[in-house]
């Protein structure tokens, strides 16, 4: 009668512990991170006797967590690209929004901007128009100001996210290094008794982290579980853990860089490329692909209209008949002094940019060394040297670096950023409106006495040389036919011979002097001595060439190698911003839907049907009771057993 209670008691026990996990998993169904729980039965140890094996009854072995490794793995892959495509999505649609929008965009001010320009060339003495030019230059400064400065706010925002992920994981690493401490407590009990609910919780932390940044893991022969980022590098093993840094870069102080605090005093950096998942590699990607491009090529629009502009400015005449001047405050590139890397000490010289070619200008970034014998200049995109000399380098990527003062020791550095800040320093360097510089410096006639069907252009200035700041610009210059040599002789402030065939040339021919560096073109056919002047244009108030020039410069092929207009170049970035902001929705929406599929395979085997559980539920409650009739009868035979001795 022992042996059947005894027996009963054990089918008792498991059966409540059937109706104890069964609960636990109905309560905890909508637990983000709970793996279903299982009692697992084994049969007691039977007893021997001479008629055979009698059974003992069950034992309970332990309570199994319903859990796949590899599935879990698949979601955690799934949920660090998924987290890294929305969140780079989320910042590259601030700039493709800012970019793109025609109210807050550059391209409707260049627009105005260029329409007053041309106001100015159709009426170069209306004052008015000359205000409304100044009033939408300093619209368009504006502009170029507002986008940068949106963009220097994105940037911001940017490093302070980054910051706060680093500060994120930082604090989840270390809960789990306490949690990975419990679990080893937990599980020291003996075999085969894990700690599922703390095995759940670090599970929940570990894909926590994960969405911060990619993790790979790996459990240890005592329970606990090592975790690594990037190519390797440990951020938690056992209860220790190892913090990430956010701290200013080498190359660049403005821009967190990433490294890893072993231990000791130890540390090692972590370039942006070894974080391929999570948030931090959206914020990352984002700000290296994106947004440092985007505002360098802005910049670039920036430098290439202010340069082109007061270019061609300067080779106009102003209301008061001097030479114009700068349109445009000039723009330098930006250069910091950065530490040495073999003494950390900052070098005392000052260089300056400035630009060669603006058709050439690229939208890197750049690392000057100086060995002590060869200066290196390095693109922080890549890393690949353009340059290396013993002297600063001139017309590299359309900029000229120079010394102003000190000079540049070996293992000096210097960061240099071209076009970086060159949106927000666009100003109108004039306010007077009789500095617009809308005439040409020259004029032509024809000799009165001419007899022939030849006649000359008004003529254009091509570069400052030999042309006089004060009036007279230039001295008298005649251009006289010689029909026996078939060329005209020039006299006066230049002298030599231009050919040319009255039959041939008839169409027109265009002339070039060097000094003074101008353009003419005589078309037609002359008589022998006729005759042309080429003179100063002192008092040319109505004139409008040179503003004829600088409205021309809308639809001139000034940037990107010659290949595109101020307008197309800025189309370009609205164009690539936009590329790959519509990518990345699409990639977010991908990677929604992977990441849901992997979800779905991972609760199919460790999620809880409410379903299941409650069959589960009848099923032990019956065996509860069925074992509780077992001890019932063994009580109701002992009994009986009792009464036949009495």
């Amino acid at each position: 009668m022992a042996s059947l209670l005894s027996i009963g008691l054990t089918g008792l026990n498991a059966a409540q512990a059937q109706l104890t996990t069964t609960s636990h998993n109905i309560t905890n169904a909508n637990v983000t991170g709970y793996s279903r729980q299982q009692v697992i039965q084994g049969t007691q140890q039977p007893l021997y006797t001479g008629a055979g094996f009698f059974g003992q009854g069950t034992q309970v072995q332990t309570v199994k967590r319903i859990y796949s490794q590899f599935l879990e793995n698949q979601t955690m892959a799934a949920d660090a690209a998924h987290s890294k495509s929305e969140t780079y999505y989320n910042e590259i649609a601030q700039i493709d929004n800012l970019l793109g929008d025609e109210t807050v965009g550059l391209s409707s001010a260049l627009t105005s901007y260029f329409n007053s320009v041309q106001s100015v060339a159709s009426n170069p003495s209306d004052v008015s128009a000359r205000q409304s030019m100044l009033s939408f230059a300093q619209a368009l400064a504006g502009r170029f100001q507002s986008l940068n400065q949106r963009m220097d706010e994105i940037r911001s925002g940017v490093e302070s996210q980054i910051s706060t992920t680093v500060d994120s994981i930082n604090t989840l690493a270390k809960q789990l290094a306490d949690l990975n401490h419990q679990i080893v407590v937990a599980q020291a009990s003996g075999t085969g008794v894990p700690a599922n609910d703390l095995l759940d919780a670090r599970n929940a932390l570990i894909q926590e982290l994960n969405r911060n940044v990619q993790v790979t893991t790996t459990t240890e022969s005592d329970g606990s579980v090592s975790v690594f980022i990037g190519t390797g590098q440990p951020l938690v093993v056992g209860n220790s853990t190892y913090t990430l840094t956010a701290t200013p870069s080498d190359s660049n102080p403005k821009k967190l860089q990433l490294g890893i605090q072993l231990q000791g005093d130890n540390s090692a950096k972590l370039s942006d490329s070894m974080i391929t998942g999570g948030s931090l590699a959206g914020l990352l990607t984002f700000r290296s692909d994106a947004l440092d491009a985007a505002q360098n090529a802005l910049g670039r629009i920036a430098v290439g209209m202010t340069e082109t502009f007061n270019a061609q400015h300067r080779l106009g005449v102003d209301l008061n008949g001097a030479m114009g001047g700068d349109f445009f405050t000039p723009i330098k590139g930006a250069v910091q002094n950065l530490p040495a890397f073999s003494t950390g000490t900052v070098s005392s010289a000052q260089l300056e940019v400035s630009y060669s070619n603006v058709a050439n200008l690229t939208t890197d970034d750049y690392v000057l060394s100086f060995d002590g014998t060869n200066y290196n200049l390095q693109r922080s995109s890549d890393g690949k040297s353009v340059y290396s000399g013993a002297t600063l380098p001139t017309d590299v990527d359309g900029i000229s670096i120079s010394l102003t003062s000190g000079s540049v020791a070996a293992g000096d550095r210097f960061l240099i950023q071209p076009t970086r800040y060159a949106a927000s320093s666009v100003n109108v360097a004039i306010t007077d409106t009789r500095l617009i510089a809308a005439g040409a410096p020259i004029t032509t006639s024809a000799a009165s006495t001419n007899s022939g069907t030849a006649s000359i252009s008004q003529g254009s200035v091509v570069s400052g040389t030999g042309i006089s700041a004060t009036t007279p610009h230039i001295g008298n210059i005649t251009v006289t036919f010689d029909s026996a040599t078939n060329s005209f002789v020039l006299g006066g402030a230049a002298s030599g011979t231009l050919a040319y065939d009255p039959v041939a040339d008839a169409s027109g021919k265009t002339f070039t002097l060097a000094s003074p560096n101008i353009s003419f073109s005589i078309s037609g056919a002359p008589k022998n001595g006729d005759a042309f002047t080429i003179t100063s244009n002192d008092g040319g108030v109505s004139d409008g060439r040179n503003a004829v020039a600088l409205g021309n410069l809308q639809t001139t092929k000034n940037m990107l190698g010659g290949s595109a207009t101020y307008a197309t170049a800025y189309s370009q970035i609205v164009s690539k911003i936009g590329t790959q902001t519509h990518a990345a929705e699409i990639n977010t929406s991908t990677q929604q839907t992977l990441l849901e599929q992997a979800q779905a395979a991972q609760q199919s085997v460790s999620g809880v049907n409410l379903d299941e559980e409650a069959a589960n539920l009848l099923r032990y409650q019956q065996a509860y009771q069925a074992a509780a009739r077992v001890m019932s009868t063994a009580q109701t035979l002992f009994e009986a057993v009792l009464n036949i001795a009495r």
